[in-house]
């Protein structure tokens, strides 16, 4: 009963560091790169739908990033999403292609996503948190409904505790390496 509790726990810490690894490869240091665009959302006929799913996204050189909609009418829309996400991009429409060119990256646009890669991070210990939290609450039923002992339940949340931190304490570590790669000139 209890080992399943820490498995799962363990499964679901890894799936959150996996998330904040692939959201954190997706900030660019200034090459183009398709998937900064995933998390921008697009008014699509009353629905927040991906820009991926309502554009063919695709990579035009190195600095530059090809939004072509599937439907002419989606092309005012995609750039207007493009422009109010907080990614600081300038897209601008030539024809039915829009076209996202990469900003050089100053000082600082480092900064920024700098904040961007904190902010990441900061969510990923969230969802962590949240899962201990949640497992300690099924911890704490199992002792109640006198399924385990309370030195087990105690026992088992201190060992939770510790897959927070080390799973908080890797979160830490690919924060710091990204920093580290954004500032490197």
């Amino acid at each position: 009963m209890i080992s399943d509790i820490k498995k799962n726990v363990e499964q679901k810490m890894q799936k959150s560091l996996e998330a904040l690894k692939v959201d954190l490869s997706k900030i660019r240091t200034g090459r183009a790169h398709t998937g900064i665009l995933d998390h921008v959302m697009v008014e699509y006929y009353g629905t927040p739908t991906p820009v991926n799913m309502v554009a063919n996204v695709t990579l035009t050189d190195a600095r530059t990033i090809g939004v072509q909609p599937y439907e002419k009418n989606m092309i005012g829309p995609v750039e207007k999403a493009i422009r109010d996400s907080d990614l600081g991009l300038n897209p601008a429409t030539n024809g039915d292609l829009i076209r996202v060119p990469m900003p050089m990256l100053t000082e600082e646009r480092r900064r920024d996503l700098i904040k961007v890669v904190k902010n990441e991070g900061e969510d990923a210990k969230i969802a962590v948190r949240n899962i201990r939290r949640d497992a300690n609450e099924q911890l704490k039923r199992l002792l109640k409904d006198k399924e385990v002992g309370e030195d087990d339940e105690r026992r088992a949340q201190d060992d939770v505790q510790k897959l927070t931190d080390r799973f908080v304490a890797e979160i830490d570590k690919a924060l710091q390496s990204k920093e580290v790669d954004l500032m490197a000139v």
